[in-house]
């Protein structure tokens, strides 16, 4: 659990919103850029379309777990940045339950929030200076158990049951070398313990008898969460001894967006796999909790989120899956996504986001298993913002695919 608690980001931005929000794919879909609505395997867990369980192999257990490893780039200005960090991702699990009915569990993140900057000016001529420094740490955690129905020929449903638990704590503290000047240290601090579902479907239609293409949807529902988050501000004056504090709270100010997506993906001979996505997540009608500049009150606010929108293409390549030949498994993936910010600085737009990626999938063979993967990606993104810090991200992702056959059934002769 400890692992689970790190922050996966470095990023300045985290501070804004609820954080940086987590990519949420598995090891498979990592190397096509988080491609996955329409995608349906037997062999791998799809968590970001719930109605690709129904696709799980009745024979196996499937349980995936990954981590990432990341080096980040900061600009601002002529001042550049380094920072590196490493994070546990994922783990997640999946398994037949009925002929037409599979079942799936799993930890993964919602959002990240990790970040430490400072900075310092001279009042005026004189000689006295005043220090600013920002920090923040924390995020959302997202547990679920998810069902995927194959309702007739083509068609599956699913579902996602998520609890989302979670804390951050976001301290900006104001100090001056005049010591008879106050020092104020102001701390943004909420705890969510709440829910998530999503749904989703899947239509796979043939093209031909080597050819299929799948249409992919998902709905994701919008609440409020039941948190109330609070400021504290405390001022104190070392040269005085006295210090005041007081604490501010917004009832219930913690909210998630309604979220839609739709994607679609086309198979060829059981070799090649080419999909495109579009994701949207309605932040602008989300209220965030704010301290006004006017009259100091800490208060639910309009306008400061925007809504998400994402387009992610992908494809991946095995020369033959069921070969005997070791590197004739191996599958080849690339992919590459646009994302539009979800939060407002000062007013204006956040960073935009461009992403690209390419990895593999490694079959790990024994004496018992031959159906089980090595997944490695690496991936390169830049959060880019003309008037705020450029991020350039590079990431590795590494995540294993465990496949059993716990339910096949031996007969002897």
């Amino acid at each position: 659990m400890s692992a689970v608690a790190q922050s996966g980001t470095n990023s300045p931005y985290s501070q804004y919103g609820l954080g940086i929000l987590s990519e949420q794919a598995q090891g498979f879909n990592r190397g096509m850029n988080g491609l996955s609505l329409g995608l349906r395997y037997g062999n791998q867990v799809n968590v970001l379309n719930p109605a690709s369980y129904s696709a799980i192999d009745s024979l196996t257990m499937i349980f995936d777990a990954g981590l990432s490893g990341q080096f980040t780039n900061f600009k601002e200005g002529g001042v550049s940045r380094n920072a590196k960090n490493a994070d546990f991702e994922y783990a997640v699990a999946a398994f037949r339950v009925l002929p037409k009915v599979g079942l799936s569990v799993g930890l993964i993140p919602f959002t990240n929030i990790g970040y430490a900057y400072s900075s310092s000016s001279r009042v005026g001529t004189s000689e006295t200076t005043t220090a600013e420094a920002h920090s923040g740490s924390g995020g959302i955690h997202q547990a679920f158990v998810g069902v995927g129905w194959n309702v007739f020929a083509g068609l599956s449903v699913g579902a996602n049951i998520s609890y989302l638990w979670g804390s951050y704590d976001r301290q900006i503290s104001i100090s001056s070398s005049d010591s008879y000047v106050n020092t104020m240290q102001r701390t943004y601090s909420a705890t969510v313990n709440s829910y998530k579902v999503d749904f989703g479907l899947q239509w796979e239609q043939p093209l031909t008898k080597q050819d299929r293409l799948t249409l992919g949807a998902t709905v994701g529902i919008g609440h409020k969460l039941g948190a109330d988050p609070e400021v504290t501000t405390t001022s104190s004056n070392s040269q005085t001894g006295v210090s005041s504090s007081s604490t501010l709270t917004v009832a219930d100010g913690l909210a998630i967006p309604m979220s839609y997506g739709v994607g679609l993906a086309w198979r060829h001979a059981n070799q090649l796999t080419v999909g495109l996505d579009y994701a949207l997540q309605q932040w602008g009608d989300v209220d965030i909790p704010e301290t006004d500049a006017a009259t100091g009150d800490y208060v639910l606010k309009s306008g400061l989120l925007s809504d998400r929108h994402k387009v992610t293409v992908g494809g991946e390549w095995v020369t033959d899956e069921l070969s005997q030949n070791f590197f004739r498994r191996i599958r080849y993936r690339v992919g590459a996504s646009y994302a539009t910010p979800y939060v407002k600085i000062q007013g204006q737009d956040g960073p935009k986001e461009y992403s690209v990626s390419a990895g593999f999938g490694i079959p790990i063979v024994n004496g018992y298993n031959n159906r089980s993967f090595l997944n490695i990606s690496g991936q390169w993104v830049r959060s880019d913002s003309k008037n705020f810090i450029t991020e350039n991200t590079f990431r590795i992702n590494i995540g294993i695919t465990f496949n059993e056959r716990w339910f096949m059934k031996w007969k002897v002769e």
